[in-house]
């Protein structure tokens, strides 16, 4: 111990020596720096300039005001180079002769009344000289003196011009002051000196030499007064250039106890050396710590007794519950596997029988039925779709518990999305006179990166609560991104009120639907509007004129399986989980829900939702525009002017944004005598004229007037003219006094509805009906005609559904009820272009069977490619690869990524339809489906 403490003795002296150190090499390179950055200032402002703008007066005054940022100098000055031959010329212009150095030196110390700079001698006759021009107040005595004249002055000034660099002088006692200092010397040389010249362009390019006096003693002294502690240290510096002849610079000899260190200064000349050396002042105390580190000894040793056994029985403890905690966990997830199994084979029992249900209904429905027919196999139809949506939203609910929802990241048309979902709820909003609308801002782009089916989720789930609980007025979604709300608060206030909502009927005020959200505090709007350019931020906002969430249950709205009440669930049906299976999703996307509710007024649902903004690669976009058909009639109405009636604001936004998503530029009027005087003045041709159905029906006798004098404003080619209709019962419209009844159009709007309805009316483009925006079975049909698929399904029903799906569009289908079957089917060589896989089958499942096809196919390209097989054999196809999609009643998601391990392309969820079909088959017929486009 006594060891220890002369060790940490040593390493305390040691890390106090090293930082006094440190620090006073520190302040002495600070203040050298300031004196170095003079030297540029002299070469700008003295000899880059004729006359010069420096003076021995401007000099002592820059010097005395900047001496703050030379806090360790005594003086600097300032000596110019003189050749011999310029001595003459200097001196008269100086008016004052060049004097020597060793004159000076001979009475180091001198009072300011008894120095004569006069009585120095003359410098003698020399190849050059160094004469002092400038010199701070407290040093300028030297002025005239020649800094080459002494020797060893000299010796440092050759030093300083050849290497470029500062250099030092031994230590000597300081005029004035006899204290021991040293000077630190820089060359100053002509502005165009290169950074790597030659010592010899050095010399021919110096211009003068600038010196700056430190005096060491005060240095010191200074930074042992920052640096007072308890244990007070010795300290002394040393020149050791000479190390048998070590010079003192500071310090004195008083003894100490012994123990010393010694730390290496660097003050920037490589020439000499310097070193500090350390040792305490006072005798180090008694080791206290070891004698009474000697008498706990006794105490210590007993108490570790009892330590260790305690921790001996503690460590115990811990063993025997991580071994519990263990068994619990493997337990736990065992249960978790087998829950995750038991959901996979639940959902595979029902989907199983519920998909040959479907099928056969859907094969039904293509037979000669009679109305009373029909009306059954609807409904038994619809309840078929009703059952397995509810067997979706449990096991939506049962995956979000376990954690394993995951979300896709592909390419979507958020527009033709919202589309989509406004053809599910048309036929509903038509039968109850609901007006039913979208809107989508501008500033959000057409192509986002996420998940669309759980996006189009979010929204049907919370237009499908509006439908159900709203007899009148309207539902609207609305979609914008976040900075545009936040940015346009006034604007939001604006269309709360009464004259500015779709219907005219009051609804709940959106703003407070997203007050507590984080995007519109002042933090979450800074981060929004810092975002990176890739991110976009929406915000969806639902509202409706319905009845309203009662006060007491709007706290438990988002509660899994929770009703507002018995009331209303006898009425309006519904599991209760579709809010909060909303909710988890909007969280999965990094968004943020909510809603308000006025009982009797109606309710809006907000959330957010942050997407990628991107665009699809070509395929993508080629398949887009096969499925979407405004893709390719939005071209045929480009150009075109419209004239909307319409006095609600709001309504006629939305009617002028699907207008637009046609091309058509639309201007909007309040009733038809502004539409008349709009046709009168405006010069441009106006195509077409849409009007509310509520200001053609309010005044038929003026509706009557307005098409005879569109007549009269053009006989040849009058506007076509459009009834805006939302009820079923509107779709008849007439005009009085025998004039033709007018095109009817009805709502909700979706594009392909609008541009179907406008290619009849004015004969361009395709004129087949696409009012539901459905998939075209002849798209379909030349996307499957002559393509041989295989089947493979130990169900007889499914392979009878699965088989009729596709022979009604052409294909050439071969079934087969096995997996082993299916690996003889498609030994190469085949004919066929796809495989339909079901996954669970008795001796060989579908993993199995896929599997053992790729390898089969995988050692047949390989030797096939070695040359081991003739290509002919093999039909002249290098490459084998059957595309083979899984069909399956299983929609757990660890399900889905097997499929993708065992070398499946694809996953057809049962039950499925014809749509599903021709999406997933559409990948691998893509080239053949491009080619019918171009023909179409």
């Amino acid at each position: 111990m006594s060891t220890q403490a002369f060790d940490k003795r040593k390493e305390t002296l040691a890390s106090m020596c090293d930082e006094r150190a440190r620090m006073l090499q520190d302040q002495f390179n600070v203040s050298m720096n300031h004196v170095q950055a003079m030297s540029i200032l002299i070469s700008t402002f003295h000899h880059a300039r004729n006359p010069s703008a420096i003076d021995q007066g401007t000099f002592a005054r820059y010097t005395e005001r900047t001496a703050f940022e030379r806090p360790l100098t005594s003086g600097v000055a300032y000596a110019v180079r003189v050749l011999h031959s310029e001595r003459k010329e200097f001196e008269k212009q100086q008016g004052w002769s060049i004097r020597r150095m060793d004159t000076l030196e001979q009475t180091p110390v001198h009072k300011d009344d008894e120095y004569d700079r006069d009585g120095l001698e003359p410098s003698p006759v020399q190849a050059e000289y160094a004469p002092v021009i400038f010199a701070q107040d407290t040093i300028a005595h030297v002025i005239s003196v020649d800094m080459l004249s002494g020797e060893e002055d000299r010796e440092n000034v050759l030093r300083a011009r050849e290497s470029g660099k500062g250099v030092l002088t031994a230590p000597f006692r300081l005029l004035k002051t006899n204290r021991l200092g040293v000077i630190k010397t820089f060359a100053v040389y002509k502005t165009d000196l290169p950074s790597n010249a030659t010592p010899n362009e050095r010399i021919q390019a110096t211009d003068g030499y600038l010196g700056g006096v430190l005096d060491i003693e005060s240095l010191v002294e200074k930074l042992l007064q920052q640096l007072a502690s308890k244990q007070t240290i010795l300290v002394n510096v040393y020149d050791t250039t000479n190390l048998s002849h070590p010079i003192s610079m500071y310090g004195s000899n008083v003894s100490s106890d012994g123990v010393e260190h010694v730390s290496a200064l660097n003050f920037g000349d490589p020439f000499r050396r310097h070193e500090m050396r350390c040792r305490f002042k006072q005798k180090p105390p008694w080791p206290w710590l070891g004698i009474t580190t000697a008498t706990g000894i006794l105490v210590i040793a007993l108490l570790i007794g009892q330590i260790f056994h305690a921790t001996i029985n503690r460590i115990a403890k811990v063993e025997d519950d991580y071994h519990e905690m263990m068994v619990l966990k493997k337990r736990a997830e065992d249960a978790d596997v087998a829950k995750s199994q038991f959901l996979a084979t639940v959902s595979h029992e029902i989907r199983t029988p519920m998909n040959g249900v479907l099928g056969m209904l859907h094969m039904l429905m293509d037979t000669n039925l009679d109305v009373t027919q029909q009306d059954y196999v609807s409904t038994a139809q619809a309840s078929g779709k009703a059952l397995v949506s509810l067997i979706n939203e449990v096991l939506d609910q049962a995956k979000i518990e376990s954690g394993k929802l995951e979300l896709e990241a592909v390419c979507f048309d958020v527009r033709a999305t919202l589309d989509e979902v406004l053809s599910l709820f048309s036929g509903k909003s038509q039968e109850k006179g609901v007006e039913l609308a979208v809107y989508i801002s501008d500033k959000v782009p057409d192509v986002l990166i996420g998940d669309p089916g759980r996006f189009r989720q979010i929204i049907t789930n919370l237009m499908g609560n509006s439908i159900k609980f709203t007899e009148k007025g309207h539902i609207f979604v609305m979609v914008h991104l976040v900075e545009e709300v936040i940015e346009s608060s006034e604007e939001f206030k604006m269309e709360s009120s009464l004259k500015h909502t779709l219907s005219g009927l009051p609804v709940a005020d959106k703003r407070q639907s997203w007050r507590n959200f984080v995007a519109f505090n002042q933090e979450g709007s800074a981060a929004f509007t810092s975002s990176s350019l890739g991110q976009i931020n929406l915000i969806v906002s639902v509202e409706d004129t319905g009845v309203g969430i009662p006060l007491d249950a709007q706290s438990r709205i988002f509660t899994p399986f929770m009703q507002v009440g018995p009331s209303i669930a006898r009425i309006h049906g519904g599991t209760g989980i579709g809010l909060s299976i909303s909710k988890c999703l909007v969280q999965l996307m990094k968004g943020e829900i909510g809603f308000v509710s006025l009982p009797k007024i109606g309710s809006t649902f907000t959330f957010t939702a942050v997407f990628t903004n991107g665009r699809c690669n070509w395929n993508e976009q080629k398949s887009q525009q096969i499925s979407n058909p405004s893709n390719s009639v939005s071209s045929e109405f480009h150009g075109m002017r419209a004239l909307i009636v319409d006095p609600r604001t709001v309504r006629a936004r939305v009617s002028q944004y699907h207008m637009k998503r046609l091309g058509v530029h639309s201007e909007v009027v309040s009733d038809l005598n502004h539409g008349l005087s709009y046709l009168r003045t405006d010069n441009r041709v106006t195509n077409m004229i849409l009007i509310e159905q509520e200001v053609w029906d309010t005044d038929l006798g003026m509706s009557s007037l307005f098409v005879k004098n569109l007549r009269n404003i053009d006989a040849n080619d009058p506007p076509k003219l459009f009834i805006l209709a939302n009820a079923i019962n509107s779709n008849r419209v007439g005009v009085a006094n025998g004039f033709s009844t007018p095109f009817v159009i009805m709502k909700p709007l979706r594009v392909s509805m609008l541009a179907a309805s406008l290619q009849r009316a004015m004969g361009v483009g395709n004129k087949g009906n696409c009012t539901h925006g459905e998939l075209s079975g002849s798209s379909l049909s030349k996307l499957l005609q002559g393509r041989k698929i295989l089947v493979v399904d130990d169900n007889n029903v499914n392979l009878r559904v699965a088989a009729a799906a596709l022979k009604k569009y052409g294909a050439d289908v071969v079934c087969t009820d096995s997996g082993k079957k299916s690996i003889t089917f498609l030994k190469p060589p085949h004919q066929f272009d796809a495989c339909f896989m079901d996954i669970q089958m008795p001796e060989m499942d579908g993993f199995e069977a896929t599997k053992r096809i790729r390898d089969m196919e995988s050692d047949i390209n390989s030797r096939i490619q070695l040359g081991q097989l003739p290509v002919e054999a093999y039909g002249n196809a290098s490459s084998w690869k059957v595309p083979i999609l899984a069909m399956t009643a299983d929609v757990i998601q660890a399900t889905n990524e097997q499929c993708q391990k065992c070398g499946m392309d694809g996953y057809v969820s049962k039950p499925f339809e014809a749509e599903q079909l021709y999406q997933e088959v559409s990948r691998f017929f893509h080239v053949k489906q491009i080619r019918i486009a171009e023909d179409q």
